[in-house]
């Protein structure tokens, strides 16, 4: 390495880092990117990849135990667990050699190692100071272990990838994207799964029907679902860890999963030093258009607190990149309607606004459209799996403000109704549109309210043809 100064120093290179960096490259500018761990990120080392290859493995784990309802003969054994891994870390590791050969090809300088500012134009890495014009924090964020009794027993979800054996008995603390991911992919692949959420509801800031579907179809699926439940402790017991809570405990657990949030990774960049401010959890608070406290630092993906999810990194990234270096292309991102799934068992799709959301905005203004249904996918399977979707209208045209879906499919279906949300359709919108017919997706063109859902129920004649689709 023979530069001393960049035109960008992008710190961490996982989504948000490695957008910024590719497109300054793009504009011709001298960028490196600077990283102590393994290139992608969480994302795509202990994150969405990993995590979406065991999602896979989870559901053939499904499709194997529905197929004889199909005719089609099939018997699941044990889960060959270190095959699997195998595999999907060889996966991962083609995806770190494709990164590595793209920054290289880019013009980018890659550096190994942890950055810390000196002061607001200079990091140190590995002894050697480095200057840039601009300075990209995108640290991306680490998981949280509580500082409770017997915290050390538990792993981390960074922990579950790197499990050796399939877990017999697990507790999964967390009620949150993650808790619950993980549990349905434990139980699809053969362990005994409780999980523990900390609020009332599964995935609490979601709309609640999305919770009130996904606990019963988790209880349904064998998970021991616990709501309100705080733990307060772990202890090593002679019958495997126990789960301690002011009033309960339960016994008897392998592994034990905290899955309660995650913190940025800012305590060890010497923020101090460049002046940049930042709040008592981490997070780097940043204005519309990513700039922190400090003129030429600016800050993107999980560390500045806001959607944690890897292409809001990357549309950040990018978008910063076109700031700094192409104002014609720049327009900032809008964070208001912005999709998301949780590959739970099954999928949740949801975009907009919530329900309650949706009511605290408009009053009465407000219409919503349900339906609940078993897809054709469980008709001979010999247990049902309901699909449950709702749609958030708002106005006197009833602009569709909010979409909201759990069941087979959602999470690809989700993507173009998400398009139909950003470019401001109605509901009359989604009626015009013909329904592709027979699937899950024709609901979302033809759905009615709850009362004139309940009226059709009521229309034996409907009520046939619809059990029927």
């Amino acid at each position: 390495m023979n530069k001393q100064h960049y035109d960008l120093i992008a710190i961490g290179a996982g989504s948000g880092g490695l957008a910024v960096a590719e497109q300054a490259a793009a504009y011709g500018k001298q960028v490196a990117v600077i990283d102590g761990g393994p290139i992608g990120g969480t994302c795509v080392n202990d994150g969405c990849v990993p995590k979406k290859v065991m999602w896979y493995a989870a559901q053939l784990a499904h499709a194997v135990d529905d197929a004889n309802g199909f005719g089609i003969p099939a018997t699941r054994g044990d889960t060959d667990w270190t095959r699997l891994v195998n595999a999907r870390e060889q996966y991962i590791g083609d995806i770190n050699d494709y990164w590595h050969g793209y920054v290289d090809d880019s013009g980018i300088d890659y550096i190994e190692g942890y950055a810390r500012f000196v002061d607001a134009t200079t990091v140190t890495v590995n002894g050697q100071n480095l200057t840039a014009d601009h300075i990209v924090i995108a640290t991306g964020s680490q998981p949280i272990v509580p500082p409770l009794p017997g915290a050390e027993l538990g792993i981390t979800s960074d922990g579950f990838f790197n499990l050796k054996q399939l877990p017999r008995k697990v507790a999964v603390i967390g009620g949150g994207y993650i808790g619950v991911e993980l549990s349905g992919m434990l139980r699809a692949l053969g362990s005994e799964v409780s999980l523990f959420a900390m609020e009332d509801r599964l995935l609490a800031q979601f709309d609640p029907m999305i919770s009130e579907e996904l606990q019963t179809q988790m209880q349904s699926s064998g998970i021991d679902v616990h709501t309100a439940f705080l733990v307060d402790a772990l202890e090593q017991t002679d019958n495997g860890i126990m789960v301690h809570s002011a009033n309960r405990q339960l016994a008897g657990f392998d592994t034990v999963i905290w899955a309660v949030g995650r913190r940025p990774n800012t305590r060890r960049l010497g923020l101090d030093a460049a002046g940049v401010e930042t709040q008592p959890n981490g997070v780097i608070p940043v204005d519309d258009h990513g700039s922190t406290s400090i003129g030429g630092i600016y800050a993107v993906g999980d560390v500045i607190g806001k959607t944690c999810l890897t292409p809001v990194a990357i549309a950040a990234g990018r978008k910063l990149a076109d700031r700094l270096f192409n104002s014609a292309a720049y327009s900032p991102l809008e964070y208001e309607s912005i999709p998301t799934v949780v590959f739970a068992h099954p999928p949740i799709g949801t975009v907009g606004l919530s329900e309650g959301e949706a009511r605290l905005r408009y009053g009465n203004n407000v219409k919503v459209y349900t339906s609940r249904f078993t897809p054709m996918r469980y008709a001979l399977s010999g247990h049902s799996a309901g699909t449950a979707m709702k749609l958030v209208c708002a106005g006197s045209d009833e602009k569709v403000v909010g979409i909201h879906l759990i069941g087979d499919g959602v999470d690809e279906m989700l993507q173009g109704f998400a398009v139909a949300v950003n470019m401001g359709a109605t509901k009359a919108d989604f009626d015009r549109t013909i329904a592709i017919h027979p699937s899950s997706a024709e609901e979302l063109v033809t759905m009615k309210t709850a009362q004139e859902e309940q009226g059709a129920v009521n229309d034996e004649d409907y009520n046939d043809w619809k059990q029927a689709s």
